[in-house]
């Protein structure tokens, strides 16, 4: 099609690389006004013309839950695989999803298609055997994070540190009343959001705990809210019993910009919990199995994203054993009853926020065009 019109193939497998793939689309549309997209991906990208050939459907995690939808993972990447190398885009762009991406990438660049893994894996934290695989199937990375692109380049591998989309869509002064007034919420109220996850087996897991957490945490004057992927509000209702929460569909950025304090699932959501300046506890957990197989590979003392980046523990993790009711709802009352530890713990996040501010899109576009055909 041309560089000025170039045609991309992408895949993503759950909700949040769906939002960063929708979030790179819109910015590479402005470079290439005439850009198509083909693949696997979501609403969000569909909302910026991607032509979805498969949902984003596929967000399994830990062993035991991949295991089990192995078969139905493997023949959706095989179609996939085969439909793009009957189409052949100028670039393919598997969008995080390592375990799904890195087979597909390595085996549409063996047909001689150039390709782009958007997100690096976390090798810094475990797993660094990846590199070999990573060197593979990538013909160039695309890091989030400023210390990423070192670590790929001592392996050999092509990479370029653009930062994080959501830093550049997320404002850095949160609009707080307009998102209580979309909300209803009053304007005096202490909002706190729940922010299960997006995944079933978070659903499962996690979203017990901080609904009982909720339930200790009750008073008047408080209010709670819990943004729900609409698919799993199903998942999500039966657990509530009773519990005075709102479910939104969605939303999950207006509950950031409305709340004073979120109880979240490790993942995306921390980072842009960070980015919307709120203090935070982070909860995590899975099938006992699964996090006896994670603890064992951890090469860091932190989970939760702000606090890599930070380098410390700047939020509170309560992970496994430690995700009960009773200790997220002791450590809600600790910020809630700390004024000044939450407006230090803000202005790190304001530093966090302009670091990865880097114009993603833009620095992404970049790094794209130099694989394009002449």
């Amino acid at each position: 099609m041309g560089t000025d019109s170039p045609r991309l193939g992408l895949a993503v497998c759950e909700a949040s690389g769906d939002l960063l793939g929708g979030l790179l689309l819109q910015g590479l549309r402005q470079r290439w006004p005439g850009l198509t997209a083909v693949g696997m991906g979501g609403r969000k990208m569909q909302a910026q013309g991607f032509e979805a050939w498969w949902p984003n459907d596929l967000a399994f995690f830990g062993y035991v839950e991949v295991l089990m939808h192995l078969r139905e993972a493997l023949q959706r990447r095989r179609r996939l695989g085969d439909r793009l190398i009957a189409c052949r885009p100028d670039v393919f762009i598997g969008i995080d999803a390592p375990d799904f991406n890195f087979g597909l990438e390595t085996r549409l660049r063996e047909a001689g298609l150039k390709t782009v893994h958007f997100v690096c894996p976390s090798i810094w934290a475990w797993r660094p055997e990846r590199l070999d695989t990573i060197r593979r199937a990538a013909d160039h990375v695309l890091c989030l994070f400023p210390f990423e692109p070192e670590i790929l380049h001592r392996a050999g591998i092509g990479a370029t540190y653009v930062g994080h989309p959501l830093a550049d869509a997320i404002p850095m002064t949160p609009p707080r009343d307009q998102a209580r007034a979309a909300l209803q919420l009053p304007a005096d109220a202490t909002v706190i959001a729940l922010l299960p996850g997006s995944r079933k087996s978070e659903i499962k897991h996690i979203a017990p705990a901080l609904i009982g957490a909720a339930r200790l945490l009750a008073r008047p004057g408080r209010r709670f809210v819990m943004p729900v992927v609409p698919g799993l509000r199903p998942l999500l209702e039966p657990l509530l019993g009773g519990a005075d929460i709102q479910l939104l569909d969605g939303q999950s950025h207006a509950a950031l910009a409305a709340c004073d304090l979120t109880l979240v699932a490790s993942g995306t959501a921390t980072l842009e919990a960070a980015l919307f300046k709120r203090p935070m506890v982070i909860a995590y957990k899975v099938h006992a199995l699964n996090w006896w197989r994670l603890k064992g590979k951890s090469l860091l003392p932190w989970v939760g994203l702000p606090n890599i980046l930070a380098r410390e523990f700047l939020v509170p993790e309560l992970l496994q054993q430690d995700c009960t009711p009773d200790k997220l709802a002791t450590e809600a009352e600790a910020w809630l009853a700390d004024a000044p530890r939450r407006a230090a713990v803000q202005e790190r996040f304001v530093q966090i926020h302009e670091l990865l501010r880097q114009d993603t899109a833009q620095r992404a576009a970049d790094a794209i065009a130099n694989l394009l055909p002449a």
